[in-house]
Parts: C-alpha cells; structure tokens; sequence
C-alpha cells in the first residue's frame, strides 16, 4: 500500500468516525425525545430504557452508515482540494481514478459489513426492542411486528395446499388456541374435518392436544362416512407447528436474507403472493450497497470547482442522500404494488444513482 493510500484511509477513517457517532447521537437524542413521554407513563425503570437503546443501537448505525461514508468522502476529498493537495497530486500525474481506488475499496468493505449488520444485528436488536415495547410500554408501540407473547385473533394458515387451519384465538408465548377447525384436502376435496375447542402444542410429543373435539372423514363424493365426538382429549399430527404461525405473523425486518428465503420458499408451496416478501429480500442486498453507491457519487462532489467549494459539496451531499432514500422508497412502493417487478423495485435506486455517480465521474477534470 503506497503512502497516498494509508494518507487517503487515515483520513476518511478519521472523519467517518466522527460523523458516524455523530449520526448515532443525534439519532439517540430524537428518539429518547420522541419516547420520553412513553417512558414516564409506563414508569419504566431506567436500567429498561438503557437496555432499550443498546439493542436500538444496531439500527441507528446502519441508518447513519451511508450518510457518514458520504460525509467521509465528500470531506476527505474536498479538504484535500481545500489544502491546495488534491493540485500537486494532479501535478504530479495522480489522477482521480487513481484517488478513487482505496475509496472504492472501503465502500465495497462498508457495503459487506452494512449487508452482515443488517442481517444479524440490526434483525435480533428489533426482536428484542419489540419485546421490550410490548412487555414495559405498551401505549403506542412504534414498531408494528412479532411480539413474543401477543395474542392473535382470527388466524387463517393453510400449508401446502392440503391443510386448511383456522384459529378462532392464538396465544404465542403459551402455543395454544381456542375453537380450532382444521381442514385436511385431497385432490380438492374435504378428506378430513377436525375441530376442537381447546388445542395445546406438546413439546415432548411434538404434537397437538386438542380437548371437546370432533374428527369426521369424508369420502370422494364428500359423504361422511365417519365422525368421533368426544369431551375427552386425544394427540394428533395437523401438519403444522407453532413456529409456522409466529413466523406468518413476523415483519420482513425482523428476518434476516436466509430467513426470508425460506419464508418465501414456504409462501410459495401453500399458493399464497410472496411479492412483498421478495421485494423485501432484494432490499436487503441493495441497500447495503447505498456505501459504495454514495462513495461514487461523493468523488466527483468533492473535486468540483462549483461556487461555494465544500460548502456546496456538503450540501448536495445531504440532498444526494435524501434523494436516494426517497428514491429507494419509491422503488418498494412499485414493488409492493405490483407496478415493477420485485427485483427491479429494489434495485432501481442503486441503478439510477450508481450511473448518475459514474457519469459525474467520467465528467469532472480528473
């Protein structure tokens, strides 16, 4: 690594430090604000709010990622260009390509890192936040997503096109539920109705309980040709388990990449729309490259020769990426309705601003 280089990196990695926890502190300031009158009407203790805000941090750092690594190129860059360095580089036959190559690697490495911490820790840190919401404020939760001890109501789940359930009333934490009616099909038809007013998931049996039941089988023609009524309790297989029902009522972002394949995979088998799953799984890996995307755009901002110098460049830079976000945004919003195919709903920022960011950089005087 040559002497520009490490110059290059010590100096973005001085100012991304700085502007990151900046990012964090303010971020941490709003929302304590946002909350305080939460905090005093639930009375929770202060060592609750402590842990609140350390499982929140995951999240306030992958927001102000990608503003700080703007702020850092724009500034590493543009001070350079302000100290007369980024003249006698130009002099000495160093071109912007050139400047741009440690740059372009640490946001390709900031790109990586955004994609490992949104997926691991910003994910655990919203389950844990919600908990904390349901269990200590639970006026005006902010996030609407699976709390682990939430009752449902109405549940409708079917698996694999042959198993039709219905829950009257579902308790998660307990893994129970009331007046169940399960529908077992084959080749279209009723094959099988079981309905229960109590049913307990066994842990040890991996099987249901169910209490006051009734099984009736049918025939080809839909006949009954036989029923069980029964005040006892019996265990049976409904081919489906408690963790189906929590994972149908879980957000997108609370499911990491892996996660949500596999609950798209599953969506898909049982005949339902997975389009605003799929957009949220493309999401995932393009908006971690918002780094290296703002890492293009603030190159050429930064060596400009507008009026204004970097005053000029630090504020497109704040409405770059304003304009970005509202673009990604914009993106899902056709995703979700089906407009753009989900690929392209979240891949459409990250494509009109990395060429808006390649051009700017072939136009500048390099």
């Amino acid at each position: 690594m040559k002497r520009i280089d490490k110059y290059l990196i010590r100096q973005f990695a001085t100012i991304f430090a700085m502007s990151i926890l900046g990012f964090v502190a303010v971020f941490l300031i709003v929302d304590l604000i946002e909350n305080i009158d939460k905090f005093i009407d639930n009375n929770v203790p202060f060592r609750i709010i402590l842990i609140f805000y350390f499982y929140t941090l995951p999240w306030f750092f992958s927001i102000g990622l990608p503003m700080a690594t703007l702020i850092a190129t724009v500034f590493s860059i543009g001070l350079m260009a302000k100290r007369n360095e980024w003249t006698a580089m130009k002099s000495s036959g160093i071109s912007l390509y050139r400047v741009s190559i440690p740059l372009i690697t640490i946001g390709l490495i900031l790109s990586f890192l955004s994609f490992e911490l949104d997926n691991y820790l910003v994910v655990k840190g919203n389950e844990k936040v919600t908990e904390i919401e349901q269990k200590h404020m639970r006026r005006k939760a902010r996030r609407n997503i699976f709390r682990a001890n939430k009752i449902l109501n109405d549940v409708l789940l079917q698996k694999q096109e042959t198993t039709h359930i219905s829950l009257a009333r579902y308790t998660i934490s307990g893994m129970e539920a009331d007046n169940a009616t399960i529908l077992i099909l084959d080749e279209g038809m009723i094959n099988r109705r079981i309905d229960a007013r109590k049913m307990f998931w066994n842990d040890t049996t991996k099987l249901w309980d169910i209490t006051n039941y009734s099984i009736r089988d049918f025939d080809e023609i839909g006949e009954e040709i036989a029923v069980i009524i029964s005040n006892g309790d019996t265990a049976i297989n409904a081919n489906f388990i408690p963790d189906d029902i929590s994972k149908q009522f879980k957000n997108p972002d609370e499911m990491n990449y892996k996660e949500l394949t596999g609950r798209i995979a599953l969506l898909k088998e049982n005949g339902v729309k997975t389009t605003r799953w799929e957009v949220a799984r493309h999401n995932k890996i393009s908006f971690s490259l918002t780094c290296l995307i703002v890492v293009l755009f603030g190159l050429p901002l930064a060596v400009s020769k507008q009026k204004g110098g970097l005053a000029f460049a630090a504020g497109m830079s704040v409405l770059v990426i304003f304009a970005y976000y509202a673009f990604i945004k914009f993106g899902q919003s056709l995703g979700y309705k089906e407009i753009l195919d989900p690929f392209l709903s979240a891949w459409i920022g990250n494509i009109s601003f990395g060429l808006g960011g390649i051009i700017l950089l072939f136009s500048v005087r390099k």
